[in-house]
């Protein structure tokens, strides 16, 4: 068994418009939110309580979440009042647990479907300080690199270069020893990329890597949100529970329809991302757009990479 520590408290500044008005790992892909398709992965791996690191727009993610028991996990919220960094916001988030269990941290805008289960069974056989998820990339520029020895320890966290001296990247999640957490200042702002990983590996601590060449991506854009939601559908459309959708609309390109949406005659939709409790009139032709929960899209609107929301312009583009 074990805990785990979600890092949701990022502005998401890449994603705004997108991110004025929701938290970033709140926006759906699939018809759910970031975290809660997190949630359900934390669950499968046999995780039975989760901390929330929240800081910007907190108050939105307890309404949704509640205690966990929809899910069948303990939910716990840590709320930053001014940003602590990954490190910073584990440390803090972690004064909620406690025991001597495994403590995995999740990036809270990435969606991975690696086996959480078997890197903490990894974690634990190699008796580690931390194991960090590493994936193969064609092009590692763009992400800095992880290398590794033949036992599979980490020997380097580096930074962007433009000749990696490996394509394996770091994915953003991560099992601590609870000790390994409690090392790090309470109060004050850490990044654990560049300072506590580099100076366990410095110190010869227990890094290890665990290397699973799983699906994975970085939501943190518009283009892949929407990458990451068509993903998840893997077919012409999803529509969540109480979406109707009136006979002669189109929806294609993945488009994922929120709960209790409703579509009327004569639309076509292609990839698009539709927010619950939506309203769509007849005639209206969407692209790639974004529709916040409660829009109302008037007949014979026609939009394309836009932004549609009640208290947002029309015209604001993705």
């Amino acid at each position: 068994m074990a805990v785990g520590i979600l890092l949701v408290g990022g502005m998401g500044t890449r994603l705004k418009p997108l991110t004025n008005e929701s938290p970033k790992p709140m926006l759906p892909v699939a018809g759910l939110p970031v975290t809660e398709h997190q949630i359900l992965a934390a669950k499968r791996a046999g995780i039975h309580t989760l901390v929330l690191a929240t800081s910007y727009l907190a108050d939105i993610f307890t309404p949704y979440f509640g205690d966990g028991s929809k899910w069948g996990i303990k939910i716990l919220y840590a709320v930053e009042k001014e940003p602590l960094g990954t490190g910073g916001a584990i440390r803090n988030a972690a004064e909620l647990l406690q025991g001597d269990e495994p403590i995995v941290i999740f990036n809270g805008d990435v969606l991975s479907r690696h086996s959480i289960a078997e890197q903490i069974k990894f974690h634990q056989d190699k008796k580690a300080d931390v194991t960090l998820h590493l994936i193969e990339v064609d092009d590692a520029r763009a992400f800095g690199c992880v290398p590794t020895d033949v036992a599979g320890q980490v020997t380097a966290f580096l930074e962007k270069m433009e000749n990696p001296v490996t394509n394996f990247i770091n994915a953003g999640c991560y099992v601590f020893s609870p000790d390994v957490i409690k090392e790090i200042p309470l109060g004050a702002v850490v990044s654990v990329e560049r300072e506590t990983f580099p100076a366990l590996i410095a110190q010869h601590r227990p890094v290890f890597a665990y290397k699973e060449q799983a699906y994975w991506l970085d939501v943190g854009t518009p283009a892949a949100l929407f990458k990451g939601s068509r993903d998840l559908v893997a077919g012409p459309y999803l529509a969540m529970a109480g979406a109707t959708i009136a006979q002669g609309a189109v929806i294609t390109g993945g488009t994922a329809i929120g709960a209790d949406t409703s579509i009327a005659a004569g639309c076509r939709i292609d990839d698009c991302i539709i927010g619950d409790n939506v309203i769509i009139d007849s005639d209206v032709k969407l692209s790639q757009c974004f529709i916040a929960p409660g829009t109302h899209v008037t007949t014979g609107v026609e939009k394309s990479h836009r932004y549609l929301s009640t208290t947002a312009d029309l015209a604001i583009s993705l």
